[in-house]
């Protein structure tokens, strides 16, 4: 348990630092710092229950789109204010450095191992987010069209 509240803290600290590096509303950086979180517990458990880095990632990256757009209705900010900062723990910085240092080492085919699981994971990000925006925004409509 204390690992995944000592992996909350970083995640915290980390998605706090990129919110105020991208010049988000001062009272939205907690709410996203606290949406990039639990996207990166989710990432954590998910990876350990299914053994793909791709799978966590996906499920955190749906995470995500839920939280950003549920706390865009909830304070009337737009999504991508709580998505962007979000997603930054799940962004594939170690596998990209990793791929180039494979590439220096001449290592082409380690650097194509560690390349495409990059890429895949950062495609798997961007349909995430596509996948959980478009649902939750359909759920929105529909609702708003119910009769009351």
């Amino acid at each position: 348990m204390m690992f995944y509240i000592i992996q909350f803290t970083y995640a915290f600290l980390s998605t706090a630092g990129f919110a105020i590096f991208f010049n988000i509303p001062r009272d939205s950086v907690i709410k996203s710092s606290f949406g990039g979180a639990i996207s990166w517990v989710v990432y954590i458990i998910t990876r350990n229950i299914f053994s793909s880095s791709i799978a966590g990632t996906f499920l955190a990256a749906i995470t995500v789109g839920f939280l950003g757009e549920f706390m865009a209705k909830r304070f009337r900010k737009p999504a991508s204010i709580f998505i962007i900062p979000g997603i930054i723990p799940l962004v594939p910085g170690a596998g990209m450095y990793y791929t180039m240092l494979a590439i220096i080492d001449k290592d082409f085919t380690g650097a194509a191992e560690l390349g495409t699981e990059a890429i895949f994971i950062a495609i798997t990000i961007a349909i995430g987010i596509i996948v959980s925006s478009s649902f939750s925004r359909a759920l929105i409509n529909q609702k708003q069209k119910k009769p009351s």
